[in-house]
């Protein structure tokens, strides 16, 4: 079913940036909650772990869900879900409820992001499909870019105030979705109870991985788990190598957000049309597997900005473009796809950053150059990515 994609996508987009500014306004403010538990950055680490495991497991879950029931009501769980996850770190005085709530906000919120992208597939032509996920990703990068600054000066007011208010942006972007956003599954398109065909289907999510889409979905892992290494010691590299100051490290990120931003919005729907999806995720790789060990040639922090930027620019291009490309390779429901799709992403963001903390302190260059061989390593397996979709996709 195609409905009025743009002005969907444009509602789809703008509901997201509310959910991610208020995801970008709380995640500033974890690391002073586990202080003032008495915790520390095992536990950090832990808390953070814990969401993208959730994700893991139950993103592909809710993308099945989606197809039984619409892609509307499983969004709104999701949106609802993270607001009161929110309220639920916002009223924590014990470290086990923030573990309570992370867990929850996983378990719930992960039926976001595998919704909306079989969303997009609902709504837009194929070659339309990587400018749709790239717009997704550009408002996903809205709140990279201006929540944590905007959290840190809530939680001047109290620690719980940011928490408090991404709930109310997260409700506000329910009432929306509820009052905007129609939905793109009519009942004869929906996968029914009698069609034998279980929510939780491992054997189908086993084929994916040996069907066509299967090299897509190793690279999802890849590209997020390689970004995942830099990105989780960034801040800390730049603070022992450069002596950067917290107002540094926040450019650093500020960085990363625009330029994925200018990637994923502006720049991936005319390269893709241009070079086609399987090229721009080969360039991706190559300039990637480059782009990551350069950093370490920086010698000051203007320098550190620059090429941080030019490696995000090549590797924002990379997940639109493995995206859309699986969803026309998938030979079973878009929304069970689009959850396993994300359950990848999800197991880069575990492996990633827990990989990166244990080569940092190895040594401060080794998880750049581990991050460029593990690009190098999607280069290889883009080789088998097939030239055209089968003919019996899903798309």
């Amino acid at each position: 079913m195609k409905t009025d994609g743009n002005k969907n996508l444009l509602i789809l987009a703008f509901t997201l940036v509310i959910v991610t500014l208020g995801f970008g306004l709380a995640m500033p403010i974890l690391p002073f909650y586990m202080e003032h538990f008495g915790a520390g950055g095992t536990e950090l680490g832990l808390l953070m772990a814990s969401y993208a495991v959730m994700r893991l497991i139950f993103g592909p879950i809710w993308g099945g869900i989606s197809d039984k029931l619409g892609r509307k009501p499983v969004l709104m769980v999701g949106i609802l879900g993270y607001g009161i996850a929110m309220i639920g770190f916002g009223l924590a005085t014990r470290l086990w409820m923030l573990f309570a709530a992370r867990i929850l906000s996983g378990v719930l919120s992960s039926a976001t992001s595998p919704t909306t992208m079989a969303y997009v597939t609902d709504t837009t032509a194929e070659e339309d499909r990587s400018r749709g996920l790239g717009l997704l990703g550009a408002a996903g990068g809205v709140g990279a870019i201006f929540g944590p600054a905007l959290g840190g000066l809530l939680a001047e007011i109290s620690l719980p105030t940011p928490f408090f208010t991404a709930a109310g942006l997260s409700f506000l972007a329910l009432l929306l979705v509820l009052i905007l956003l129609p939905e793109t599954l009519t009942q004869q398109e929906r996968v029914t109870e009698k069609s034998g065909k279980p929510v939780f289907d491992l054997h189908a999510w086993w084929q994916a991985l040996f069907s066509p889409m299967g090299p897509l979905l190793l690279q999802t892992f890849l590209s997020t788990g390689a970004m995942m290494v830099m990105y989780g010691i960034l801040g800390l590299y730049a603070l022992e190598v450069f002596q950067s100051g917290t107002d540094e490290v926040g450019w650093i990120f500020t960085v990363l957000g625009l330029v994925t931003a200018l990637g994923q919005g502006v720049m991936i729907g005319p390269v893709t049309k241009k070079l086609g999806d399987r090229m721009v995720i080969r360039l991706g790789f190559i300039f990637s597997a480059i782009g990551l060990p350069l950093i370490l040639l920086a010698g000051d922090y203007i320098q550190l900005l620059v090429l941080i930027g030019l490696f995000s620019l090549m590797s924002a291009l990379l997940i639109p473009s493995i995206t859309a490309l699986t969803s026309k390779y998938s030979q079973i429901s878009q929304g069970v796809t689009m959850g396993l799709s994300n359950s990848f992403v999800s197991l880069g963001r575990i492996a990633g950053p827990l990989l990166g903390g244990l080569l940092f302190d190895i040594d401060k260059g080794l998880p750049f150059w581990v991050g460029g061989a593990v690009m190098a390593v999607g280069v290889l397996v883009s080789f088998h990515v097939r030239e055209k979709a089968p003919a019996n996709s899903v798309g």
